[in-house]
């Protein structure tokens, strides 16, 4: 296992990556060659700059976060899904998924070639769980989703991780139960956020779908939904819509996730256009269309050959404060649109 550099963890103040004893992916089935213990970091350039980059690693090589991670752990239970973790919890900066890049590296969402953050709304302080993608997973952009009726958002799926086990860190592969999902709908196109816990909390087992929150966390399955409504407002001045105004259950999230792994088959086979996604795997080497031998990725991509840190740049002091909204959700009249 190649460790992360000391500089890398001291800044995360965490543990050793992927280990299993804290709720992280292990592969049953299915992905035979997939063992979380060889999987590492390769970090490039300042975080909160536009050029900031995470890829993932196995044995050393790179391999795509969003292609080569397995969605199950057991092909036989699709209630217990991996994801990635883009954004930790607690945190502002909007961290996605490069799905025009090879190998789909994280990087710092921008706009006008400035780093875009996600404003802390009260009560919360930004992103009140950790925040991630689906790997394996596709919101198909070609066609009208059955459920919602609108074309897919062209990403893998979002998911939450609402545990409490740790706040998580950017490029953490976790294992979650899921436990439903909510519609939203943002610019005419499909985007489900997937809701799970992490297996390893102790309330997973005591949890099968959305509504059992209720019982032992009371408020926050509202709490969250509020969340997910408003927190574009200070950016777009408008509420998100959620389809069907409501959470969906554990079953129909389920299925949804495991269309969804359907769309993104068809995806790296050629099956359906894939655009300006990147499709390059290393993980199936039957599918001729997109695969790429690991250990020829950096060389064949012209990646960079190792982690290279650099300090990062401080955020901008607005996101230091909180901003109010009223009981209708409108921003407070001493408030200002952010316009990022």
């Amino acid at each position: 296992m190649r460790l992360l550099p000391s500089l890398y963890l001291l800044s995360l103040a965490i543990a050793p990556i992927f280990a299993t004893a804290d709720g992280e992916a292990k592969s049953k089935s299915g992905s035979k060659n997939f063992d979380v213990k060889s999987l590492s970091l390769r970090e490039v350039g300042a975080r909160n700059t536009v050029d900031w980059r995470v890829w993932l690693e196995q044995d050393g090589d790179p391999i795509s976060f969003w292609h080569d991670i397995p969605l199950y752990p057991d092909e036989k239970q699709h209630n217990i899904v991996n994801f990635y973790v883009e954004i930790p919890r607690w945190t502002d900066a909007k961290i996605e998924t490069k799905r025009d890049k090879p190998l789909n590296p994280i990087y710092h969402d921008d706009k006008d070639d400035e780093p875009r953050y996600v404003a802390s709304i009260w009560p919360h302080k930004s992103y009140p769980f950790l925040y991630g993608s689906l790997p394996q997973t596709w919101e198909n952009s070609n066609i009208k989703h059955n459920f919602t009726g609108y074309v897919g958002d062209n990403d893998p799926m979002d998911v939450v991780d609402i545990s409490a086990i740790d706040p998580g860190y950017v490029g953490q592969v976790r294992t979650v139960k899921i436990l439903g999902a909510i519609p939203m709908i943002d610019d005419e196109t499909t985007d489900w956020k997937v809701i799970g816990i992490n297996v390893n909390d102790p309330l997973s087992n005591k949890l099968e779908t959305i509504d059992d929150l209720e019982k032992y966390r009371p408020g926050l399955k509202q709490t969250f939904y509020d969340w997910f409504t408003y927190y574009k407002v200070l950016r777009s001045g408008n509420l998100n819509t959620i389809f069907l105004s409501q959470y969906q259950d554990s079953t129909t999230a389920c299925d949804i996730v495991a269309e969804s792994h359907g769309f993104w088959k068809d995806l790296i086979s050629g099956k359906e256009a894939p655009g300006k996604i990147s499709i390059a795997q290393t993980s199936q080497a039957d599918v001729v269309e997109s695969y790429v031998k690991s250990k020829d990725a950096t060389k064949k991509f012209d990646l960079p050959k190792k982690s290279d840190i650099k300090t990062p740049k401080e955020r901008p002091a607005r996101y230091d404060k909180w901003f109010y909204l009223d009981d209708n959700f409108e921003p407070l009249p001493e408030q200002e649109i952010d316009v990022d």
